[in-house]
């Protein structure tokens, strides 16, 4: 016999509860989303104190967004690559570069919209 199923607010309750516990996850053991959170806070502070536009406040919590998601996404392939060949083999390896790759593309073009962002307010 089926189980009923649940209300469609509990169920997305029950969703954001698992996707806050994954994202707490990440932040507790991947030493590079901590680096990364780490330069969220600092330029969440910057755009405080210089003032940053709406339109600038947005690109940046896009580009920070971006990030985090990406390495969100790296920290999950690279843990099923583990699980699927634990030992070291060259394809996952390749997987795993280029997934950090991806990462790479998402922190240098932040970190470009950080400069157009800020260097205004510097000079």
């Amino acid at each position: 016999m089926q189980q009923p199923k649940e209300p469609f607010i509990i169920n997305r309750l029950k969703a954001f509860k698992y996707a806050f516990v994954g994202a707490f996850y990440l932040i507790r053991t991947e030493a590079s989303i901590k680096v990364q959170v780490f330069c969220a806070l600092v330029v969440t502070v910057l755009g405080f104190y210089f003032e940053i536009t709406t339109t600038e406040w947005c690109i940046q919590l896009l580009a920070i967004a971006l990030v985090l998601s990406v390495e969100g996404l790296n920290s999950a392939i690279e843990k099923i690559a583990d699980f699927v060949h634990p030992d070291y083999h060259k394809k996952i390896g390749i997987i795993k570069d280029v997934s950090a790759g991806a990462v790479t593309f998402a922190a240098v073009i932040a970190g470009i919209i950080g400069f157009i962002i800020y260097i205004p307010y510097l000079f």
